[in-house]
């Protein structure tokens, strides 16, 4: 072994690769010391330990690459990653910039790491412990065994959906949940650089197929598609696209968005008040504007075309059903990837993963109907300040904002 350079540069060559006693050994010692052709071992005075890659790119400049602390990579580990390094370098390929080389360099998490850090992340943003421990507990249950060991860069269309056909038709409402939170995971490791690409959730809708609606289940569009889709649906002006996105904004039913009329929407204080004939349970529903919301009613306003209806359709009738439908359809969601009363579920999804607000500030904004007669007294009020902040966060999201939502309702 011969030395060359400078103390702080004290980097030796080697004819043969250093053994796992020798490097053992050397980690001991203050300095920088050649593991291989490429790979040296960095011990600073303090005892701090780092590997680092020697390189050369295509034009023959020298490269010295970080690629992490000693303990987090084994000798073999740190071997494979400067090979490739140093392949990468001689073939003058793309893979040193940046970010690019900061991505193969470091240590990508496994599908259970990387949930368990995503759980660990956003417990603090659920207000329901049942769900914090659902959360969790239904990926070790159904997901894990199937794809928790891969590493979150080597999941693509095939494993998710692979992971996810067990539960898919058995248990549909399990099923759509775990979906939602098999590609959070998958999204995170993206937004982290774990992943160069994201997995389209719609090849994957596609690979699964529809569920049965045996129980009357309608196709609810993943609730991190939605931002995408309302981006889609402005792009076409119709009164079917602005009764569509006005439905999104407001999670109200179809029937009554369609049957919305003028003297309903007090403007000015952004509400909508839906009396109780045209309500399921039969009781008045009050729902909060967001801002979009409103401008959408001031839209339709300019191009009234019938003295009661704000979503006319032929001869200022009600619209039809149908003709919301053909806007989502005209927007490219299948009818086996969304419906129109599925808008409904992405945002109880919504709430539900991404949000702190309750599930009974949900409910109320749904305006589901409160079996148990003690908690329906104890939710009499309309929660309304509280349900105008969880619509404003959801038109947020709605616009593409950010994807989790560290509200606490007052």
């Amino acid at each position: 072994m011969v030395w060359k350079g400078s103390w702080a540069e004290m980097t030796p060559r080697r004819t043969k690769p250093a053994t796992i006693a020798e490097v053992n050994s050397l980690a001991r010692k203050p300095g920088r010391h050649s593991i291989g052709d490429s790979l040296i071992l960095c011990v600073s005075a303090t005892g701090s330990k780092s590997w680092i890659a020697r390189v050369r790119d295509a034009e023959g400049k020298r490269r010295d690459i970080g690629l992490g602390p000693f303990a987090d990579l084994s000798l073999a580990e740190a071997r494979e990653k400067a090979r490739t390094l140093r392949k990468a370098g001689r073939d003058g390929d793309p893979i040193l910039t940046r970010t690019q080389r900061r991505m193969a360099v470091r240590k990508v998490p496994s599908f259970k790491e990387a949930a368990q850090r995503v759980h660990e992340e956003r417990k603090g943003v659920w207000s329901n412990g049942k769900h914090v421990d659902q959360w969790l507990s239904s990926m070790e249950a159904y997901i894990f065994p199937k794809i928790g060991h891969l590493a979150v860069d080597k999941i693509g269309v095939v494993q998710v959906i692979d992971a996810l056909s067990g539960v898919w038709q058995k248990r549909p409402e399990t099923g759509r949940r775990l979906r939602q939170r098999v590609m959070a995971v998958l999204n995170w490791a993206h937004a982290r650089e774990y992943r160069t690409t994201q997995v389209p959730n719609a090849a994957v809708g596609l690979g699964l197929g529809p569920q049965g609606d045996s129980k009357g289940n309608f196709a609810a569009l993943p609730y991190t598609e939605v931002s995408g889709l309302v981006r889609r649906i402005r792009q076409t002006e119709s009164i079917g696209s602005m009764a569509l996105e006005f439905l999104i904004l407001t999670a109200a039913r179809s029937g009554e968005v369609r049957g919305a009329t003028w003297d309903e929407f007090d403007l000015k204080a952004q509400i909508w008040t839906i009396p109780g004939e045209r309500m399921k349970a039969g009781k008045e529903h009050v729902v909060p504007l967001c801002d979009r919301a409103v401008a959408i009613i001031e839209q339709a306003q300019e191009i009234r075309s019938s003295e009661t209806i704000v979503f006319p359709g032929l001869k200022g009738k009600s619209m039809s059903d149908a003709t919301m439908a053909k806007a989502l359809r005209e927007a490219g969601v299948s009818k086996e990837a969304g419906t129109v009363h599925g808008m409904r579920s992405a945002f109880r999804d919504w709430v539900s993963e991404e949000t702190s607000f309750p599930g009974d500030v949900a409910e109320a904004a749904l305006a589901h109907t409160i079996r148990n007669k003690v908690e329906a007294a104890y939710r009499r009020g309309s929660l309304l300040v509280k349900r105008k902040e969880m619509m404003n966060a959801w038109a947020h999201y709605c616009e593409g904002g950010s994807n989790i939502m560290r509200m606490v309702a007052g």
